[in-house]
């Protein structure tokens, strides 16, 4: 399943997360970073974004967040097929092209099938 996202330029960790619980389904790579610990946070941010977008009457479905660090970037991924479920993404900024990990992220959640 991760042999996809570990191709993505400056790829340093990614988690399947529960939205619910905050539990990481399923992790792969990350041995610079508590990914455990990182998906239950952005648990948080994922909540709080659907929260407000509600509020705000948006009707519109959020593709990704993003969280630019000095050094990396995090990238959250609702998926569409299962919107309990969130792809939790971790990047080195230096090698990452960020358009490119975004348009590979979306073909990576196409082939997931919780069915």
């Amino acid at each position: 399943m991760w042999k996809h996202l570990h191709s993505l330029a400056g790829f340093v960790g990614a988690a399947l997360v529960d939205s619910d619980s905050g539990v990481a389904l399923g992790m792969t790579g990350g041995a610079e970073l508590n990914l455990e610990l990182a998906a239950a946070g952005n648990t948080e941010v994922v909540r709080a974004k659907r929260r407000i977008a509600e509020q705000l009457g948006l009707n519109d479905t959020i593709e990704d967040i993003l969280i630019t660090l000095a050094r990396q970037y995090h990238l959250l991924r609702p998926l569409k097929s299962n919107n309990t479920l969130f792809l939790y993404v971790v990047l080195d900024r230096a090698k990452a092209n960020l358009a490119m990990a975004r348009h590979e992220l979306k073909a990576f959640e196409k082939t997931l099938d919780f069915g």
